[in-house]
């Protein structure tokens, strides 16, 4: 549900992972040059980083708007208490596009790193269907207002190290991601979007299931989000075929 990848790679090296990849992007500018691609299994997002002070100051609300008729998913949005672009500022990317985003529902990936209070806020404020916390880190009560505001949470391999947060998502809410290359450093050999073995297997000692289970399981989770969010119309549709198979 959230990887970084050069926008200029090849499509042969995409359909190489064997997975399906949602490619977050960090500027509106890359996204522009993201969505000319036709990708078998990669679809391309639409983000503006909040870690990024050029990106935050570019960003558009109705360059926002077009580029998002082209794609099913939206990221990386979010808010970032360590960034060095104010918080303001980013409050109000996020505000923009979240109204945006109550209009036209989307798969959204949302950055919440050390803001995590913040983001359920402007979640609450400006409800959206469709929302995907990203490396989520909230603590138990966070945890619990993010699951009343219907929100789904993508787990790297960084995270399985947190059990204590993982305990906490209930099965039918979670998703998997690499937040490649940052979020699968310590996957070992074999870090690639796509690649989340680390993640289904932790998962499935957690809850005591076979990883094949554990992915049927992310799969129907996925059809799901997509069914709530009316996104089903903006994927291929050998996707489509794929998500109607898992429920």
């Amino acid at each position: 549900m959230h990887a970084h990848i050069d926008p200029t790679i090849g499509s042969a090296d995409l359909d190489a992972l064997g997975a399906l990849v949602f490619a977050a992007t960090r500027t509106l500018d890359e996204a522009e040059q993201a969505l000319r691609r036709t990708d078998t299994w990669t679809i391309w997002g639409v983000g503006c980083h909040p870690g990024l002070v050029g990106a935050q100051r570019a960003f558009d609300c109705d360059r926002f708007a077009g580029l998002i008729e082209r794609t099913a998913y939206v990221g990386e949005l979010g808010l970032d208490g360590k960034s060095r672009v104010p918080l303001d500022l980013q409050a109000q990317t996020l505000n923009t596009a979240l109204t945006v985003l109550k209009q036209q529902s989307r798969l959204v990936s949302l950055h919440s790193y050390a803001a995590t209070g913040e983001l359920l806020a402007a979640l609450k404020a400006t409800p959206i269907e469709g929302a995907v916390l990203h490396w989520w880190l909230g603590d138990p009560a966070q945890t619990l207002e993010a699951l009343e505001l219907g929100c789904y949470f993508s787990i790297n391999a960084a995270m399985t190290k947190r059990r204590d947060i993982l305990a906490l998502l209930p099965q039918n809410r979670v998703l998997t991601e690499t937040d490649h290359p940052f979020g699968d450093r310590s996957a070992g050999r074999g870090r690639r979007p796509g690649n989340v073995a680390t993640v289904e297997h932790a998962l499935a000692d957690m809850h005591g299931h076979d990883v094949d289970g554990v992915r049927r399981q992310l799969w129907r989770n996925l059809a799901t989000l997509v069914s709530a969010s009316d996104t089903a119309g903006f994927l291929p549709r050998h996707i489509r075929l794929a998500l109607a198979a898992a429920v």
